[in-house]
């Protein structure tokens, strides 16, 4: 039995129309190469998942597009996981699998780059897509690991400090050619079926944000390299389907799942020292930037209450750390 190249996997809250244009950039790419493009809906509780199943039935999408019924809204790993679980078990599993945000737009041949990259570099267990914004300018950005360094810069927005820090800030801003980094936007994400053999499918107790910054950090410590490839290139309309990163001038207040998934990350990964000198570098340096903004007579983008938010659950709290 033949093993099929690749499988598109894209998660559905809530997200019904997103899901339609999505299908819609992939139907070409998907015929002319025999990729399969599953659907989750997880357990929306609008028409979303009833609007995409008579979608692929109208459009006749049925030959490369699937919609299959999660029990629950388990979360963005969860809903992943309940498509590519069952295809490990099988004879024919997919060489690879985009993870796909509902709410992207594929340009012409991003799938059939991501595949002939992969394919030319064996160590590559995962890859990224170039980001467009709605408006086509570029969101041309990868990332090193969250650390307690990282949450000092970020903190604090100071030139000085990120001059200083300029080989370890979080945000690397990318060229026009392949790049080997630490963890790459979900939004448009392949992996190596091997990496999900050798690591494990991604942690379904992150409901939602630095899922995939775990399953990189897991896949690196496994061996496998993570890379940038511009030469996929897909528009994500950002904050569609959760409005928590918005590109907007004052974001909605954070939802308290983000610090939930922000603190397993840093326990999980470095342990609770590293965890609690993460959360102080960061509280430290927005109250300073806080106080200064406010000299210096600055816009306050920042979303509502962030800060108490962030302390109230920081990991130097007894109470947040038992949560």
């Amino acid at each position: 039995m033949s093993r099929p190249n690749l499988c598109v996997v894209i998660v559905n809250y809530r997200t019904g129309k997103c899901v339609l244009d999505c299908l819609r950039s992939l139907a070409t790419e998907c015929r002319a190469t025999g990729t399969r493009a599953i659907v989750v809906d997880n357990a929306s509780p609008d028409d979303s998942a009833a609007v995409i199943e008579a979608a692929i039935a109208r459009e006749g999408w049925a030959d490369f597009a699937e919609l299959q019924r999660s029990p629950k809204n388990g979360g963005f790993a969860w809903g992943n996981n309940f498509a590519v679980r069952p295809l490990l078990r099988r004879a024919d599993t997919p060489k690879y699998f985009l993870l796909l945000n509902p709410d992207t737009v594929v340009e012409p041949r991003a799938l059939s780059a991501l595949v002939e990259f992969m394919d030319a570099h064996p160590k590559a267990g995962i890859g990224g897509s170039q980001i467009f914004e709605a408006d086509g300018s570029p969101w041309s950005l990868a990332f090193r690991f969250p650390s307690a360094i990282t949450e000092l810069d970020s903190g604090f927005r100071l030139g000085v400090i990120t001059r200083l820090l300029k080989n370890r800030v979080l945000s690397r801003t990318m060229g026009d050619v392949p790049e080997r980094v630490d963890w790459v936007s979900g939004a448009s994400f392949i992996v190596r079926r091997e990496v999900f053999e050798w690591v494990g499918l991604m942690d379904e107790r992150y409901f939602l944000y630095f899922e995939e910054v775990d399953f990189c950090f897991a896949a690196q410590r496994a061996g496998w390299e993570c890379w940038y490839i511009p030469g996929s290139r897909v528009m994500h309309i950002a904050g569609a389907a959760t409005g928590v990163t918005a590109r907007t001038d004052k974001p909605r207040r954070v939802p308290a799942y983000w610090f939930e998934s922000r603190q397993r990350y840093y326990t999980k990964n470095y342990g609770t020292v590293h965890a609690a000198a993460a959360d102080l570098a960061y509280i430290v340096g927005h109250a300073s930037w806080r106080v200064r903004r406010r000299l210096q007579n600055k816009p306050d983008t920042d979303p509502e209450s962030f800060l108490q938010d962030f302390v109230k659950h920081s990991v130097l709290r007894p109470k947040a750390r038992r949560r």
